[in-house]
């Protein structure tokens, strides 16, 4: 069969599948037996790669917003026309403008936008500081919800406030609605950061909030929203479907500890495009339980890079497939693409791709790490593995800081299988030479590649 066939084949595979996906409500429920991304084998077929086409992107707006629309219809009727929705202005509900603590005004506005009927916008409107400490956003909401933040949130500074060190904006059980930002969210991170064991070794290992996370959350958009200074995790995504996150900003300094800017976890079907993030951990992560993921246009450095995992922690199983990474570019960072697992785990990590990708000054530019080990204490060795297979890197460039630009630590026990690496340039600056460090794995090369993986040491 010829090139052109098999990317009219895909084509119609991809059109499809989006079709599948967003045409409905609700949201179909998927076979977990089905692969969107195209197999690859360790032959030298000539197979086409998967090619994300932008206008879908582009259509997310819509597609969600219209669901919204039809959902609303569904169980009230027909709607009113939304060209003058009520606004809900989180200022009105400030009762002294002296106070420190503006915590319940923001709940006495979320009570009142939640509960509205018909097209509402909860706004944090410009030109104004709020100090507010943990607090939760509860759905179901009754409402075509817009949240606008406009203004300034920061973080309370005071420990006593953090009764769940695991959160401090949390929006969950929320369908049909986007939040457009504007403004920033500071969660003064600093005060956590000088407490956290990676930075002093006297004190203890504890979790820190993370800044904002969506939880059981379906069928909304994240556009324009700017986070600084995260307590730990900037953003995150869990138990999530259906999700278009786009222009986000974040910023932290590149030595604050495990602030990792967009977090992933057991979330399907959600696009990252558009973004800056600079960090002192990943900058992007996606962990067990996440399927198709797709991450575009994304600028990255100072962190970690962009990392599936850590999966299999503790023995556990976690399952990651259907990832598509396209268009990034990483400066200076610690990895470039990285899949990294425990040894003791269980699950998999497949059908992934990162393709176009710049790298600049980065340490490891392509690394898969199955014997990954982030405590103090020597991991102990263990058969079994998290099993990663079919991954694809394409039309990767730039410099390496390492010498070893590409490296494979694969499993004695479960080694890489499926994995093809096409058109590779990296080099050392000054177009020094790099090597390929490469273990346990199977692989077939495809165009030009440099460093190749002239020896797939099999231990």
């Amino acid at each position: 069969m010829s090139l052109k066939s098999h990317f009219l084949i895909l084509g119609l595979t991809i059109s499809s599948f989006f079709q599948l996906c967003f045409s409905s409500y609700p949201l179909p429920e998927y076979d977990d037996s089905r692969n969107y991304l195209p197999k690859y084998s360790t032959n030298n077929d000539q197979r086409s790669y998967y090619e994300f086409d932008s206008r879908n992107r582009d259509s997310y707006d819509r597609v969600i917003l219209d669901r919204a629309r039809h959902s609303r219809r569904a169980h009230h009727g027909a709607l009113a026309p939304s060209s003058s929705p009520k606004i809900v202005n989180v200022e009105h509900y400030v009762k002294s403008q002296k106070r420190r603590d503006h915590t319940k005004a923001f709940r006495k506005a979320w009570k009142v936008a939640c509960s509205t009927k018909g097209a509402t916008v909860l706004l944090v409107p410009k030109h104004k500081i709020y100090k507010i400490r943990p607090i939760k956003f509860s759905g179901p909401c009754h409402s075509n919800l817009i949240i606008k933040i406009k203004g300034k949130i920061e973080a309370s500074t005071r420990f006593a406030h953090y009764r769940d060190r695991q959160h401090w904006l949390q929006f969950e059980n929320i369908h049909n609605f986007k939040v457009d930002g504007g403004g920033t969210i500071d969660g003064k991170g600093h005060i956590w950061w000088q407490n956290s064991c990676k930075i002093n070794a006297s004190m203890p290992c504890r979790h820190a909030p993370t800044a904002v996370t969506f939880i059981g959350c379906k069928n909304f958009i994240v556009d324009g929203l700017k986070i600084t200074n995260a307590q730990q995790m900037h953003l995150s995504f869990q138990k999530c479907a259906v999700v278009r996150a786009s222009n986000i900003f974040i910023l932290a300094p590149g030595d604050s500890p495990n602030t990792d800017g967009i977090h992933v976890t057991e979330t399907r079907n959600i696009q990252i495009t558009r973004s800056l993030i600079r960090t002192g951990d990943d900058c992007i992560s996606i962990v067990s339980g996440s399927k198709n993921i797709q991450v575009s246009d994304i600028t990255c450095g100072p962190g970690h890079g962009i990392s599936i995992g850590s999966l299999g922690k503790g023995n556990s199983k976690a399952h990651v497939s259907n990832v598509l990474v396209n268009k990034a570019r990483l400066h200076e960072t610690l990895n470039g693409v990285r899949i990294k697992t425990w040894q003791g785990g269980r699950g998999y990590a497949k059908d992934v791709v990162f393709q176009n990708i710049a790298m600049h000054n980065v340490s490891n530019p392509i690394i898969i790490d199955q014997n990954y080990c982030d405590q103090k204490t020597p991991c102990s060795e263990m058969k079994s593995a998290v099993h990663v297979s079919n991954v694809v890197y394409k039309n990767i460039k730039g410099t390496s800081h390492t010498n070893a630009a590409i490296k494979f630590d694969c499993s004695k026990n479960h080694r890489c299988r499926g994995i093809v690496l096409q058109d590779i340039n990296l080099v050392k600056k000054g177009k020094k030479s790099v090597m390929a460090d490469c273990q346990n794995v199977e692989l077939v090369h495809r165009g030009k590649v440099s460093p190749r993986c002239f020896q797939q040491t099999l231990v």
